[in-house]
């Protein structure tokens, strides 16, 4: 391909197609996205977490490198959801966790209070979702 010719993708003209890899949001660097960076104006607080399941408006996605270097205003806190950069390895108490769960769902729920569930009646002490924006969500505690 002589250096004249442009490919279909590098014309002027806008195209449809969109990389399949996210980019980070900052600017003139290319690298792929491995987090997400959410500000919540009203409690001061910049949230980074794992890579969000599709682009928002206002969230900024960022490559490894500017997610590590992450600071925030002097007053804000920066919290970190997660290192989305290492893979994670299932353990033994991952597994054992996971059986454990899926006997727990097995098992019938139709008892009352008094019924022998041993105990178990914390379903309802369970945090409700009160609200969502992307791939965070608020929850409530059902105390308050």
């Amino acid at each position: 391909m002589t250096g004249s010719r442009r490919s279909p993708l590098k014309s002027a003209v806008p195209s449809n197609i969109v990389s399949p890899v996210r980019r980070c949001s900052r600017t003139a660097c290319g690298r792929p996205a491995v987090a997400t960076l959410t500000y919540v104006y009203a409690d001061s607080t910049a949230v980074l977490g794992p890579l969000a399941t599709y682009a928002e408006p206002h969230c900024y996605d960022l490559c490894a490198e500017h997610s590590e270097r992450l600071t925030a205003p002097r007053g804000w806190e920066v919290v970190r959801l997660s290192d989305g950069s290492a893979p994670a390895h299932p353990s033994g108490d991952d597994l054992e966790a996971l059986a454990n769960a899926v006997r727990e769902a097995a098992r019938p729920h139709d008892r009352g209070p008094g019924g022998g569930g041993g105990g178990r009646g914390q379903r309802a002490a369970d945090p409700v979702e009160v609200a969502r924006r992307g791939h965070l969500r608020v929850l409530r505690s059902p105390d308050s």
